[in-house]
């Protein structure tokens, strides 16, 4: 099957603006038939998140050339050898850790810590081990967080994959693949927030904004925003917030344990990236609380740390990946929160693309001016 895709040829060494450097290349690429226990999605709706821009800038690097993206939702249109679980026409959302079932991460409930799924993914490869990416000259690209969501069709392992009711627009269904997923869980199953906590959420992009939706349906009494971005602790309040603090401000900590909280936050979780955000929201966090980070920072990132706190003040640091999420279950129960008003995630929509505007969506999240894009196909 022929197919349109954006392709990444180069992690890192792109020059700003991307709309002129043009870093993916949209491109007919050939996708092999779907082998065992893999189908062909047909792709609907895929978003734009900082995790493909840190591809994109080198700060996550991954295995070149790429068809990028790995938040996307979709329609099955063929099956592979031994599919029973799908149908065609099954619509589905993309998990961008595929759970194989069977290692001791997930049979123990904790399907984000795969290690096979763990394993493809830094291979660029699907869950099998294979590739089924080509271009016109035979040359095999790899597959994105077994996704490669930016495209018109993808290849996909069906343990990378959660069928979902057929009422749900596409658009919305593509961001709890990742955005939502990460943000809500983060919230309600790494941090564990209970009813009445005080929470900090620390970076407010998709995640962080979801994560602000997360901790309102989970009753959490204070939701703190914080981010260096004005504009976007202006949209904090509309997503549920009911204080926002400019982290970068010289006494922003002072105003969250001595103004906002007697002593600080219950719950804190960190999505920026950044090592001066993440030990904004630990310090933030109060005597016994938890902080949670959800960000991928440059590899080479350290965090300062004095571990006579974490013993004195009895502090937990955790991190948290697809949300600490099991994403067959809880991807749906995501959604059926949604149809009910309680996570009313069509606010992240700020901007509609085809795939070919692609680069000038990554130079606009690169500029802080959009919170998630989502690519509509026809």
């Amino acid at each position: 099957m022929k197919t349109k895709a954006a392709v990444l040829r180069q992690s890192g060494g792109h020059e700003r603006p991307y709309t002129v450097s043009k870093p993916l290349t949209i491109e007919e690429v050939t996708l092999d038939k779907p082998g065992k226990d893999e189908v062909i999605v047909q792709i609907k709706a895929a978003g734009l998140c900082h995790s493909d821009l840190s591809v994109i800038d080198g700060n996550r690097p991954r295995p070149m050339p790429m068809v990028l993206g790995h938040e996307a939702a979709g329609i099955v249109v063929a099956l592979g050898e031994g599919v029973t679980t799908f149908n065609k026409g099954d619509h589905v959302v993309f998990a961008f850790l595929p759970s194989c079932g069977h290692c001791e991460y997930c049979m123990s409930g904790r399907a984000a810590l795969c290690n096979p799924g763990a394993k493809a993914n830094n291979e660029g490869v699907l869950l099998n081990g294979g590739r089924k990416i080509k271009n016109h000259n035979g040359d095999v690209y790899h597959h994105h967080l077994g996704v490669s969501g930016f495209a018109e069709y993808a290849v996909a392992s069906i343990y990378s994959l959660v069928k979902i009711d057929k009422a749900y627009p596409f658009e919305i269904a593509a961001l709890f693949g990742c955005a939502v997923m990460t943000g809500v869980g983060a919230v309600v199953h790494t941090a564990q927030v209970h009813m009445g906590e005080s929470v900090l959420v620390v970076g407010l992009g998709g995640v962080g904004l979801s994560a602000i939706l997360g901790a309102k349906a989970a009753g959490a009494s204070q939701i703190i925003a914080a981010d260096v971005s004005e504009a976007k602790l202006h949209v904090a309040k509309q997503y549920g917030a009911t204080h926002v603090v400019n982290s970068s401000q010289e006494h922003a900590l002072d105003q969250v344990k001595q103004v906002i909280t007697p002593s600080g936050v219950d719950k804190s979780v960190e999505f920026a990236g950044a090592m001066p955000a993440l030990d904004f929201a630990f310090h933030a966090t109060k005597k016994g609380g938890v902080t949670v980070t959800g960000a991928l920072p440059h590899p080479d990132a350290r965090l300062s740390l004095n571990p006579l706190i974490l013993v004195g003040q009895e502090k937990t640091l955790k991190g948290c990946y697809l949300g600490s999420c099991v994403p067959s279950i809880d991807i749906p129960n995501f959604l059926a929160l949604y149809k009910k008003g309680d996570l009313p995630v069509d606010l992240l929509i700020t901007h509609r693309l085809k795939l070919d505007e692609i680069n000038e969506g990554f130079e606009r999240l690169a500029n802080g001016d959009a919170i998630r894009q989502v690519i509509i196909f026809d």
